[in-house]
């Protein structure tokens, strides 16, 4: 059976209290039997010392004294808290006993060196014995004496206390579940109010906010929690309206524009060289198509966790090297020079193959980007373990810096809308570099460049 959960609540606080309760009733009882026994036992030890000032020994014998304490009424009655009296000698030998013994005798230890105290019972009455050994004037045991009081009283009492304990214990509990369960049913109001209100969002409000309560408790930290969900899944779904957006733009505009050369090819006959011409144009406009999905594909691997990082040992300076001569022929039109400053020390832990389409694109949005008859420079700086890409280009404005991860991002205003891309380069980069815990930065002015630095780890 599942309970509920302001039910769980109750069970919980009210099996807490039950040990609690259980174990404070039992210190109780305890301390009250404890007490009574005392109380008991020092009414035994006041008789003990009455006793043996009315006695005497000469070598082995105990001499009774006649005195008053032995007429005394106590004991001789057995009815009322009467008080009994036995003395044996060390042969077993029983020389006294009062009156309310009648035919009765105790058991006892002997040649007992210490006082003991015991529970017993005479003529179906529960009694408190004290049993005390009895030396001469050379510390030798010449006898035992024998103590006993009525401990009715205290057993009812006890009895009493015990049968109040037992009944009283199982009503608390049932009287503090039904406590607690109101308690918890008042408390969790405001959650039953919070799933009412977060039920009720839905993909056409996802914009609507849970009102955060008063005070400012777990409650107003799980309700700022769900508002901070709300908001993240809302971003998620607008992110997601604008790459579908995007993506459907670009690839709506290679087709378009293959439909309509091959529409103006059928009109009418045309020379080779307008077939030729026309043909190459499809080719470019099929190959930006394959270049698109194939960064879609490589979005989305890295993004499903498909894609899983190598850790290996790479050397930036060889890797650099290998592909110096493609981007000298990319950079070549612009009059692009290159100054690649790194180390032959320049080791990093990563996934070699990563890292050379992370240093590729930022290479080729660098020499893009660059200013015809500028520089790029490639930097290492093992200080710091970091690899700077930087050209002296036309740089993005601030308020665009912040966006150039994002896919199908092209800043138009700080860069030339004439060249090539689909905005899909640095998003690609940066979730490669996240995926080998590199960090990406990005520092850039308009209209002097920009730097684009990667963090290895130490």
């Amino acid at each position: 059976m599942t309970l509920k959960f302001k039910s769980r609540i109750a069970l919980f606080n009210t099996l807490s209290v039950a040990f609690t309760t259980a174990l404070v009733f039992l210190i109780i009882y305890f301390v009250v039997v404890k007490t009574s026994y005392d109380h008991l036992d020092d009414d035994i030890l006041l008789e003990k010392e009455e006793v043996f000032s009315s006695l005497d020994w000469r070598l082995d014998s105990i001499i009774i004294n006649k005195m008053p304490e032995w007429d005394e009424a106590e004991h001789k009655q057995v009815e009322v808290s009467p008080t009994f009296l036995q003395i044996v000698d060390n042969k077993g030998k029983v020389i006294f006993h009062s009156a309310n013994l009648m035919k009765n005798s105790f058991s006892y230890r002997h040649a007992l060196k210490l006082e003991m105290f015991y529970n017993g019972e005479i003529n179906g009455q529960r009694i408190r014995l004290g049993q005390f050994p009895i030396f001469n004037e050379s510390g030798k045991t010449i006898g035992q004496l024998t103590i006993a009081v009525s401990q009715e009283e205290s057993f009812i009492i006890l009895n009493n206390l015990l049968s109040v304990l037992l009944i009283s214990f199982p009503l608390l509990l049932i009287i503090h579940f039904l406590a607690s369960s109101l308690a918890a049913s008042k408390a969790i109001a405001p959650v039953n109010r919070l799933i009412g209100a977060a039920s009720g969002i839905g993909y056409s409000n996802i914009s609507t906010r849970l009102e955060l309560p008063e005070h400012k408790d777990e409650l107003f930290d799980l309700t700022k929690t769900i508002n901070e969900l709300l908001a993240r899944i809302e971003a998620s779904m607008l992110q997601q309206k604008q790459f579908t957006s995007d993506a459907s733009h670009e690839i709506r505009t290679p087709l378009s524009a293959i439909r309509g050369t091959l529409e103006v090819l059928i009109r009418k006959p045309r020379e080779p060289e307008v077939y030729e011409q026309k043909i190459t144009g499809i080719i470019t406009q099929v190959d930006r198509l394959d270049v698109l999905l194939e960064q879609l594909l490589q979005l989305a691997r890295i993004e499903s966790g498909v894609e899983v990082a190598m850790r290996e040992t790479v050397d930036l300076q060889k890797m650099v090297g290998a592909m110096h001569d493609k981007w000298m022929l990319l950079a070549a039109p612009g009059k692009i020079s290159l100054d690649i400053q790194i180390s032959g020390n320049a080791l990093v832990t990563g996934d070699k193959l990563y890292l050379e389409l992370i240093v590729d694109n930022l290479v080729n949005n660098a020499v893009k980007y660059g200013k015809e008859h500028g520089e790029v420079i490639i930097l290492w700086n093992s200080d710091l373990k970091t690899l700077s890409i930087k050209d002296d280009g036309i740089g993005i404005l601030p308020e665009n810096l912040p966006l150039i991860f994002n896919r199908f991002y092209r800043a138009d205003e700080s860069r030339s809308s004439a060249v090539k891309g689909n905005g899909l380069g640095l998003s690609i980069v940066k979730k490669l570099a996240d995926l080998q815990h590199i960090t990406l930065t990005a520092e850039s002015l308009a209209g002097s460049g920009s730097t684009f630095t990667l963090h290895f780890p130490r």
